[in-house]
């Protein structure tokens, strides 16, 4: 465990706009022991070029259609060799340069299996402007019935608890890392740590808020994540969590 590598896997579709702040936040990081890894799914718009750009500071990167997001996240997940895997999504950035310098450090002080912490959501046009503030400080398993997940931008986790626990399901349209992360924690042998800082600045506009009708399709899949993994919730208890995600708001930093 002294020479950890870390696997970050970025999912990109014409993605022009934003990645490059992506990667300098990657290659940018105190702890050089990463592997970045971007599976790209045949971008038309010149984020290709941008990505090629940056040389070896991309350790992989491949561009191919793909079958949506999900598919996107495994192929990568399938090419990582790091100890640790996490997802950086291709709009989002790393919120310092000693982020996963500090994962590393607590991975090796407490064997955990999976880490998290939290995220920031930013004005796309000012991003030093926090919108909302997401905490994962009262995440527990027993949270799941009621649709709550640790932020998920900010989960890594071992490489083989993927092995373990499998990948993220392809049939999902929205909220696969829901289902995938009740697995993870569904094991109740598995060590987890929380870290109260915030992993990841995300630009608002994603697609589970991005129209009611994908609001619905994700209560939906959070649904059935629970009934398949022997959780029993309904979605009066599901869309109750809209209550507490309020208060998000008005925790800024």
């Amino acid at each position: 465990m002294d020479k950890i590598k870390v696997t970050i896997v970025t999912v990109s579709y014409n993605s022009m706009a934003t990645i490059a702040d992506t990667i300098r936040s990657v290659s940018s990081q105190t702890y050089k022991n990463i592997e970045h890894i971007i599976v790209d799914g045949a971008s038309t718009d010149g984020t290709v070029e941008i990505v090629n750009s940056f040389g070896s500071k991309v350790s992989k990167f491949i561009t191919e259609p793909d079958n949506g997001i999900y598919q996107a996240m495994n192929k990568g997940i399938r090419l990582a060799t790091g100890d640790v895997i996490g997802i950086l999504n291709s709009d989002d950035f790393l919120c310092d340069n000693h982020i996963i310098e500090t994962l590393v450090n607590t991975f090796k002080e407490s064997n955990a299996d999976v880490i998290y912490g939290d995220v920031r959501y930013i004005n796309p046009r000012k991003p030093e402007k926090t919108v909302r503030y997401y905490s994962s400080k009262k995440f527990n398993p027993m949270k799941f019935k009621y649709g709550f997940i640790p932020a998920h931008p900010s989960v890594y986790a071992k490489r083989n608890l993927y092995e373990i626990s499998g990948l993220f399901k392809e049939d999902y349209i929205i909220a696969a890392d829901y289902e995938l992360l009740i697995r993870f924690f569904r094991n109740r042998s598995i060590h987890s740590e929380y870290i109260p800082i915030p992993f990841v600045s995300m630009r608002t506009g994603g697609i589970s808020n991005r129209s009611l009708k994908n609001r619905f399709i994700i209560n939906k899949e959070i649904l059935r994540a629970c009934k398949e993994n022997g959780i029993q919730t309904n979605m009066i208890n599901i869309y109750s969590r809209y209550l507490i995600k309020i208060f998000e708001y008005f925790r800024h930093f």
